[in-house]
């Protein structure tokens, strides 16, 4: 059996006196694309967040290839170093909503970036491995215009580049496709998908139960503060056990034709 590449144990945040989630325990094998789903305020891309500590955990483990991350300080609390998240950001690579490219850069300088300030590659290399990124979602062509000449699923995909290019064992998206007009939802998709089939290992919070459902390997379905239901698509997509899955799927299929 291999070894899971994430492990969280024991993982709780909240914000205030509002509780998002506690007792998250998940392991995640090379490999494995787990879709995780859940209504509005279920903890979905928070979970995402602490993972990378993009948000700091209340409390919890977090381990990447078995080596945790952080390290308990006296006040009991798991503190982290600038340097050691510097280098699991590396590892452990994020596409968000809302693309976050630099407006002032183009393309290719928004996905070469990291590459020169945390890498430290040279920036000929670096434009190397930008062209091959965009190149792997089409849009080599695009290299040298800047961000608002593109359409919202360019912008994506260019954030997936700069994602890629950085060379992460895990990718995680944050409902990629959630700002996008559904036209262009299809080819941000696409792209995912053709790394899904490459085996990249990832975790993905959508809305797009289908789409989730012909390319994860799990499914975590989050309620009532935690994981509520876990699986394969076919158990918790087409015969859920838990009458929080059956309502929200049956919500989500409720205009289908």
């Amino acid at each position: 059996m291999t070894d899971p590449i994430l492990q969280l144990r024991g993982l709780e945040k909240s914000f205030g006196d509002m509780q998002v989630f506690k007792n998250v325990d998940l392991d995640v094998a090379p490999g494995d694309r787990i879709a995780i789903l859940g209504a509005s305020g279920s903890g979905k891309s928070t979970l995402l967040r602490c993972i990378n500590v993009l948000e700091t955990p209340d409390a919890g483990d977090i381990r990447v290839g078995g080596k945790p991350v952080g390290a308990v300080g006296s006040n009991g609390r798991v503190r982290y170093s600038e340097r050691e998240l510097c280098a699991l950001r590396q590892r452990v690579g994020m596409v968000f909503q809302q693309f976050n490219l630099f407006p002032h850069m183009t393309v290719k300088q928004n996905v070469t970036e990291g590459l020169r300030t945390v890498k430290g590659i040279a920036s000929a290399k670096a434009d190397e491995r930008a062209l091959k990124e965009l190149s792997r979602v089409g849009l080599a062509d695009k290299a040298e215009t800047y961000p608002s000449r593109l359409s919202g699923g360019q912008k994506q995909r260019v954030a997936i580049a700069r994602a890629l290019a950085m060379d992460p064992e895990i990718l995680l998206f944050d409902e990629p496709t959630s700002a996008l007009d559904p036209a262009l939802v299809g080819e941000v998709l696409s792209v995912i998908e053709q790394l899904a089939n490459e085996g990249r290992t990832m975790l993905l919070v959508t809305h797009e139960i289908g789409f989730a459902y012909h390319m994860a390997t799990k499914i975590v379905f989050l309620a009532e503060g935690g994981i509520y239901e876990m699986g394969t698509p076919d158990a918790v997509l087409k015969n859920p056990q838990k009458p929080l899955t059956q309502a929200f799927l049956a919500e989500h299929q409720r205009f289908h034709f």
